[in-house]
């Protein structure tokens, strides 16, 4: 009696586990659909504001005259930065967020997310309910618009595979090879970065020396640009074969790893040049 108990215990706590996955991966994909629509909506402007230009070419002087007046005067006052249509609704719905995270090929598809105090986002979704898998998040201090050197973009490494739960894979150099891309999109801006590094690592305790990743968000000087570099590469599981240099850019993602006592899995990107 007492190893049924226990055994419908067990399947039932299974069994909403699995309802509490479903239900993250259905707003996930709700989230997605949204800015598909939105990309969707933007392309076709696009398209038509290039028709647009196309018909103004045709226009007669005077009209470009007043064109040429018009773009002085703008030259003369800073635009405001625009939000990618693509975000544009998300962005309306939760002010929090500052970007969306894409590695193709695989499950990593998510908005990140900003808000003071840093431990929100562990425990609550997109629509600031509490969730155990909570969302992709970097801490206050990070500015992703207008980002120094470095900022960090940290998830749970969920054992449903969702959030940061690919970044296990990365363990394996074959499928860093097979995903050596990423995507993060600022709300105003896409990049693409080329991973460069994969190390474990662990929260250091006070007085505990060692590469204190975690902590680097700017390089004031090349020496700290190296030792930067340098505690990468030495840390570094396999060579990927790309390297930097003092004014590149980075993004690093940080999960949980399980090798040790509070570890860390730490995949290090570099922006690739325009």
């Amino acid at each position: 009696m007492e190893l049924l108990v226990i055994f419908t215990a067990c399947t039932v706590r299974i069994g909403w586990e699995y309802h509490l996955t479903l239900e993250y991966q259905r707003q996930q994909e709700a989230l997605r659909a949204v800015v598909e629509a939105g990309a969707s909506i933007e392309e076709n402007k696009s398209a038509d504001e290039a028709a647009g230009e196309e018909n103004s070419d045709a226009a007669d002087e005077s009209d470009a005259d007043r064109e040429e007046a018009s773009e002085t005067e703008e030259e003369t006052e800073p635009k405001e930065p625009v939000i990618l249509g693509k975000y544009a609704e998300l962005y309306e719905e939760n002010g929090d967020m500052v970007g969306w995270l894409t590695i193709p090929g695989t499950k990593i598809d998510y908005p990140v997310m900003q808000k003071e105090g840093n431990d929100y986002y562990l425990h609550h979704d997109f629509y600031g309910e509490e969730n155990r898998h909570g969302c992709l998040f970097v801490k206050d201090i990070a500015d992703v618009n207008t980002p120094g050197d470095c900022f960090i973009i940290y998830g749970h490494n969920m054992k449903d595979g969702t959030m940061f739960g690919d970044l296990d894979e990365y363990r394996s150099e074959d499928y860093y090879r097979e995903h050596s891309v990423l995507k993060f999109d600022s709300l105003y801006e896409e990049r693409e970065y080329e991973i460069m590094a994969v190390f474990l690592s662990h929260v250091y305790k006070e007085g505990e020396e060692g590469f204190r990743y975690y902590e680097f968000y700017t390089a004031d000087t090349e020496e700290a640009f190296q030792e930067f570099y340098g505690n990468v590469t030495e840390n570094a599981l396999y060579d990927t074969g790309v390297g930097a240099a003092y004014g590149d850019t980075f993004l690093m993602l940080s999960t949980c790893a399980y090798h040790e006592e509070d570890g860390r899995l730490v995949v290090v990107a570099k922006r690739k040049a325009e």
